[in-house]
């Protein structure tokens, strides 16, 4: 198809069908290719990227037809910004195309033949959903193309969302419809007073420059907590942006300050300071509060988190008599949820901090019955520990990404829990591990659930028994 360093484009491609993580596919020349920017029903042309023996990738370069199926994207952002990537489908057609993500990974990977897929269950709101938000400071602010083609653009510093695959440059978000508008009033109000100060944005290259992250989180409580992360400590400044941030917008609860002098954005070896309020907020699961701090893992869909751990609720079918062990237990969330149809939880986490937090929520909730414990499963769960603890009649298990590493997988068959329910953010390793876990569980349920609206992102619930 051409010269290894020409860059292909193929035009006029009929986009005929969905593959998976927010792509669609076409055929060419009996090869098929895996297209980011389209939906199926678009004409377009696309320029390769990759191009390998039986397949490639590309990108759109051109619409030349629009599907039937497009819709007119909400934010003015679409199409530059990396979220929400789906905005021009019908969210109908994006739970479809979910679903099919996961009916195939999980019948193609986990080889599963006979348990139903349930239809996958949607978001009641498909914006302002998220509780949480992240922001960059960036003294190169990315232009559009028709900026580019002026004869002066202007390049002055942002705050907004990195774009995608390249690193140090940010769009400048004026408008986010993924949380509440108060995260805009915020943004904004910083933006425009640090430009009227001339305090410098960050810049990633050379690690110079003052304001560098906002961390914004609104919780159905209504509390609303502000962490903003400095490159250094100017005092006098910082008092100042801050005293104007908490006048202008009054529905911040708490706000905090996080000096960051690393190269890179991560706060978690880091101690933030509280400028205002109590220093963390209570967010509710329906009955249950949990004290969020600002480095805790929370689901980021309040509402939604509430389905899909009431799916795992009544995946387990506790009676009252059970002990659950919740792996992965993060700040004790699922545990929680469930607690008042267990005998007793145990909840055990690699990251100490998020115990810590586990304890104080499982306190906070007048939770007798659960104990937490910081470690490695592998080395955690032993027949000392079961002597101790109980064995487990039921193990939930909420892995990251990249799903449960194979050690682990051996210890749950070791363990032979006789009920199994497995929660995944990903249906790919998720299905992995349910191939590895059949040599004596059977899949009973299946129910995914869409956590994330507009992205690719699929949750998935699985209930497994000891055959």
């Amino acid at each position: 198809m051409g010269k290894k360093n020409r860059k292909i484009v193929l035009e006029d491609l009929l986009i005929t069908g969905y593959a998976a993580e927010g792509k669609s596919l076409a055929k060419h020349e009996g090869k098929v290719i895996f297209i980011s920017g389209a939906v199926p029903g678009d004409v377009a042309d696309v320029m390769l990227v990759k191009n390998k023996k039986d397949w490639a990738e590309g990108r759109v370069l051109k619409i030349k037809e629009q599907s039937k199926e497009r819709v007119a994207p909400f934010c003015k952002h679409f199409g530059v910004c990396g979220g929400c990537k789906w905005q021009m489908l019908p969210y109908t057609k994006q739970l479809e195309y979910k679903q099919q993500e996961a009916e195939q990974n999980l019948r193609r990977i986990g080889k599963i033949e006979s348990a139903e897929i349930m239809p996958i269950v949607g978001s009641d709101e498909t914006i302002h959903y998220r509780n949480k938000l992240e922001f960059t400071f960036s003294n190169k602010r990315y232009l559009l193309a028709e900026e580019i083609a002026t004869e002066n653009p202007i390049q002055e510093g942002a705050l907004g969302f990195h774009v995608p695959r390249i690193f140090d440059k940010v769009i400048d978000i004026d408008e986010c419809y993924l949380m509440d508008d108060v995260n805009n009033k915020i943004r904004n109000t910083i933006r425009s007073f640090a430009k009227e100060n001339n305090f410098s944005f960050y810049d990633i290259r050379e690690h110079s420059g003052w304001l560098r992250n906002i961390i914004v989180r609104l919780c159905s409580s209504g509390e609303l907590m502000v962490n903003i992360c400095l490159n250094h400590d100017e005092e006098a400044d910082r008092k100042k942006l801050f005293d104007h941030l908490l006048k202008e917008a009054p529905e911040i609860t708490t706000l905090l300050y996080t000096i960051n002098p690393k190269w890179n954005d991560s706060i978690y070896d880091l101690t933030p300071q509280v400028y205002f309020g109590k220093g963390y907020v209570i967010e509710k699961l329906e009955e249950f509060e949990f004290k969020v701090s600002p480095k805790s893992f929370f689901q980021t869909n309040t509402r939604q988190a509430e389905k899909l751990y009431g799916i795992t609720r009544d995946f387990a079918a506790l009676t009252g008599n059970e002990i659950v062990y919740d792996l992965y237990c993060g700040t004790g969330s699922i545990g929680i949820f469930v607690s008042k149809q267990a005998k007793k939880i145990i909840g055990v986490e690699v990251i100490e901090e998020a115990i810590d937090d586990a304890k104080e929520n499982a306190a906070l909730n007048n939770i007798g019955h659960a104990e937490f414990f910081a470690g490695d499963v592998i080395k955690i769960c032993n027949d000392e520990f079961f002597v101790l603890h109980g064995r487990p009649d039921v193990i939930i298990t909420d892995p990251p990404r990249a799903g449960m590493h194979e050690k682990l997988v051996n210890k749950l068959l070791e363990i032979a829990a006789p009920k199994i329910v497995y929660v995944s953010c990903n249906t790919a390793t998720q299905a992995r591990d349910l191939a590895l876990l059949s040599e004596k569980y059977t899949v009973e349920k299946i129910q995914p659930v869409d956590m994330f609206p507009h992205t690719h992102h699929i949750e998935c619930v699985v209930l497994l028994k000891l055959k």
